[in-house]
């Protein structure tokens, strides 16, 4: 964590490392072609990571997430777009790879960096020579765009029953489109790959099926396979060096395809759709990418599929670190609740419940109980070392667990729900019992914290409440109430002031002993605070909030 600066200035914290990727943007997992490094989409940054020392850089400079990114043929240049509103600029920013700099910020595009229009630009002067729309207006949109191997003043588009070669004329500083003729095939087209020799190119499509296109005569050569085509559309291309075709689909399969008809010789299985393919060089080595953030490693010769890298595949409600353990972390999401070893960036630890979403977890003080909160209204608990299960509770809370805490004796869970009650329960070895209701929120419960002596707690709520509770007599000691929606709430180390934060973005600290305001810090200035802790020694604490999709962090 950045440290927080002497002035009062807010200390901006460094990303250091990241797991995951982006697998939802298209061809978004490229080897660099030094051969050393991968890069990736991660929301509003580019990641870079060395493939053997695992070691991580990121690129900063969107506001936005990033939609798509090329690297240049010699690998001195990256190049990446971002979406935005409709009616604002899209910027496109060029890196230098070796520096990890940004050299120019270009914004022509409005609203996603994607395929509507082509621009050529000069990197040298970091201008746009031409434009011209994408595709002809008997025809959709353009939906990829690939460069020529060979040449600068060539490429190609592709879309919605549309195929062009545009050819720049740097003298008179246009493009001109040729139209490629496919007979009585309409098709459309989600990925392009170029043959080295520039010679032809082949197209994935909706379809399922393949199509090779000569770029010299613009004529539809070849399609395929014939028989049986490829389910849930070709969504990825890669043309190893040792020849033939490799084709990713939406159902998962990585297929190995020789011969004008493209049959299949080989297959792997990989989970959720594939959006990337990418070699590493010469090497004989590729790597797949796919939209569960997947990761995955193979061989051309051996064609099995090594998982390399995973993450979750819908937001992440909660991360919580066991007391006194830093090596490892707990995060929960839809459908599943994983354990991750710090050190290494690795996952230790699946458990899956399908069809459901985590809201929150929790790990008892002693290490040996994960508590959670679930939207189908039950409490599950689960062995840390081997994910099995030790108990339900079915129906704690009609409108599901939004919030779960354990006391620090692990005798007591209390967990807060969308109707806004706040329930405790008394845990026994073989028995789980309701032993009180605390009814004072009116909307969902978003945050529990209890205090040392497990004789108080505080919940914050999205009604506008923070409820300071007596958890001997289970009653109310104190209601704070603000215009604002809270978010999170902790206790100060010294437990006599707690600290609140939600939608108003302010930064709140509160008088434990009768519910006053002490001080008010402007937190962020576009966005909702989500998430707040506070350092052992009560010098900084530590927020998130939302930018426009991007997490952010700030330390004060």
């Amino acid at each position: 964590m950045a440290a927080a600066k002497g002035d009062g200035a807010v200390g901006e914290l460094e990303l250091q490392a990241a797991i995951g990727f982006n697998g939802h943007v298209p061809c978004g997992l490229i080897c660099h072609p030094d051969r050393e490094h991968i890069l990736y989409p991660l929301g509003c940054t580019v990641g870079i990571q060395h493939l053997d020392t695992k070691k991580q850089s990121f690129l900063h400079g969107h506001a936005d997430n990033v939609s798509c990114f090329v690297v240049s043929r010699d690998g001195m240049y990256v190049a990446s777009g971002q979406v935005t509103c409709i009616g604002f600029k899209a910027d496109i920013i060029l890196w230098d790879f070796p520096k990890q700099e940004l050299l120019a910020r270009l914004s022509l595009h409005e609203g996603k960096v994607e395929g509507l229009s082509v621009m050529v630009w000069d990197v040298s002067k970091r201008e746009a020579v031409c434009g011209s729309p994408a595709s002809p207006r008997s025809a959709g949109n353009a939906n990829v765009v690939m460069c020529s191997s060979c040449r600068d003043e060539m490429f190609v588009t592709a879309g919605n029953f549309t195929i062009r070669v545009w050819e720049l004329d740097t003298a008179t500083k246009k493009i001109h489109p040729s139209e490629c003729y496919a007979g009585q095939l309409r098709r459309i087209t989600v990925c392009v790959q170029m043959t080295d020799d520039d010679d032809d190119f082949y197209l994935g499509t909706t379809s399922g099926d393949v199509l090779k296109v000569n770029t010299s005569s613009k004529v539809v050569t070849a399609c395929g396979p014939q028989k049986k085509k490829f389910s849930m559309r070709v969504t990825a291309l890669l043309l190893p060096k040792t020849g033939g075709l490799i084709v990713g689909t939406g159902e998962g399969t990585v297929a190995l395809c020789t011969g004008s008809d493209f049959q299949v010789k080989k297959r792997m299985r990989v989970e959720g759709a594939v959006t990337s393919l990418t070699c590493r060089g010469r090497d004989d080595q590729f790597f797949i990418g796919t939209n569960k953030g997947q990761m995955y490693r193979s061989a051309y010769a051996t064609f099995k599929e090594e998982l390399v890298a995973v993450c979750h595949t819908g937001a992440v409600n909660d991360v919580v670190f066991p007391e006194g353990h830093s090596d490892l972390f707990v995060t929960c999401s839809t459908n599943d609740i994983r354990v991750w070893y710090t050190p290494e960036r690795l996952e230790r630890l699946r458990i899956t419940v399908p069809n459901v979403t985590c809201h929150a977890v929790e790990v008892t003080r002693d290490g040996m109980v994960i508590v959670s909160a679930w939207n189908d209204g039950k409490i599950r608990a689960f062995v840390p070392a081997t994910g099995e299960p030790m108990y339900e509770i079915n129906n704690a809370h009609n409108l599901g667990v939004t919030a779960i805490a354990a006391t620090s004796d692990c005798k007591q869970i209390i967990s807060g729900g969308g109707d806004g009650q706040v329930r405790i329960w008394n845990i026994g070895e073989k028995t789980q019992k309701l032993r009180e209701v605390l009814k004072e929120h009116r909307g969902a419960v978003s945050c529990i914290k209890i205090n040392k002596n497990v004789k108080e707690g505080v919940t914050a709520s999205l009604d506008g409440t923070c409820v300071i509770w007596d958890l001997v007599r289970y009653v109310r000691k104190q209601m704070i109430l603000d215009n604002t929606l809270f978010k999170c709430v902790c206790y100060h180390p010294g437990e006599y002031q707690i600290i609140t934060s939600g939608t108003d973005r302010k930064i709140v600290y509160w008088e434990v002993l009768d519910g006053s305001a002490i001080r008010e810090v402007q937190g962020s200035l576009s966005s909702s605070i989500n998430g707040l802790d506070i350092t052992s020694d009560g010098a900084s604490f530590v927020t998130g909030e939302c930018v426009v999709g991007a997490g952010e962090r700030r330390s004060y």
